[in-house]
């Protein structure tokens, strides 16, 4: 009895840790509103009505604001160059945001967050204009639950995997490199959307070996990037390919069914870096405590497996008998 009581115990204490960091997000983001030039429901470009922050990061703030021509909620994203930046530096996050928008604006499907529009506020700002999803993104969602259903998982990686088909599709194939669950937004209704392609890759026409050079080693997010991403070679760039997008999906899908990470769980990205973390050795391992259904845990393994070679196609994934076929089980 002792021991289901100290079980109970540590799951709720578990769970208030959680709710803690919510509120302390929360109040964060309350902060930075009222610190922020542009929470005081300004229109911008004579259209934009901005509402309430969203959240910020290192160089950009993200508003709910209301389209005054279109009559519509969106998402204003605000780029800031700092005035103590050198020109060149300037020069390159300018050029970053502008490959950015080239990207992003040529993209319609329902598994991939619109843009609407770009336009400049002053001489060291910018705005851009997103579809506006309502809900909260995966990595809001994962610290309230923790660890999800499979069948909810399944619905939720059925459309991740959507999005990353039609990036995939295009003339010149796109590679997100960024996907983790901080990226993944979801509508009112529960339909999941990729966004932010800061760190998308373009591969040109002429790769007849669907490879490409990774010229940005270094950026990304660790615990979601393959082996490949961290590999030298002298003094020749590793190259990749699409299958950077599979593997970054396949440890969102452990995450959601796990609870964590499979690989770099507690580490920082630069002990990850340093200890060699994700290397060509690494080797997933499916935990005991929560049962899953033996399918899942294949495709799971398929998506993480080290050498690119061995990882299946979006397109292999998304004709796989377990997407055809419903999970057993009760629904929650």
């Amino acid at each position: 009895m002792l021991k289901k009581e100290e079980t109970l115990q540590n799951e709720m204490k578990e769970r208030l840790s959680e709710e803690k960091k919510l509120h302390i997000r929360e109040l964060k983001r309350v902060r930075d509103e009222d610190e922020s030039q542009f929470g005081d429901y300004q229109v911008l470009n004579k259209r934009y009505l901005v509402l309430n922050l969203l959240g910020r990061g290192g160089f950009s703030e993200v508003f709910k604001a209301f389209d005054l021509q279109e009559y519509r909620e969106v998402a204003c994203k605000i780029h800031r160059l700092h005035s103590h930046w050198s020109d060149e530096r300037k020069r390159s996050y300018q050029k970053h945001a502008e490959r950015e928008f080239h990207i992003h604006r040529a993209l319609d499907h329902p598994r991939v967050v619109k843009l609407y529009d770009v336009f400049t506020i002053d001489i060291n700002c910018f705005a851009t204009i997103l579809e506006f999803c309502g809900s909260q993104d995966l990595d809001y969602y994962l610290k309230l639950h923790k660890v999800l259903p499979e069948r909810e998982a399944k619905f939720i990686m059925m459309q991740i995997f959507q999005g990353l088909d039609y990036l995939q599709a295009q003339k010149h194939r796109i590679i997100h490199y960024d996907l983790k669950p901080a990226n993944i937004l979801f509508t009112y209704d529960g339909e999941a959307k990729i966004t932010d392609f800061g760190l998308s890759k373009i591969m040109e026409e002429d790769n007849s070996d669907g490879m490409m050079e990774l010229t940005s080693q270094g950026a990304g997010t660790y615990w979601y990037l393959p082996p490949e991403c961290f590999e030298k070679s002298g003094t020749s760039p590793p190259r990749i390919s699409t299958k950077v997008d599979v593997w970054s999906a396949g440890i969102i899908w452990y995450q959601l069914l796990y609870g964590e990470r499979p690989f770099g769980e507690g580490m920082g990205q630069e002990q990850m870096y340093l200890e060699k973390t994700i290397n060509k050795g690494v080797t997933i391992e499916f935990p005991d405590k929560i049962k899953v259904s033996e399918e899942v845990k294949e495709l799971v393994r398929q998506c993480l497996a080290p050498s690119q070679d061995d990882r299946p196609t979006i397109g292999r994934i998304l004709t796989a008998s377990y997407f055809a076929n419903p999970v057993k089980g009760k629904k929650k």
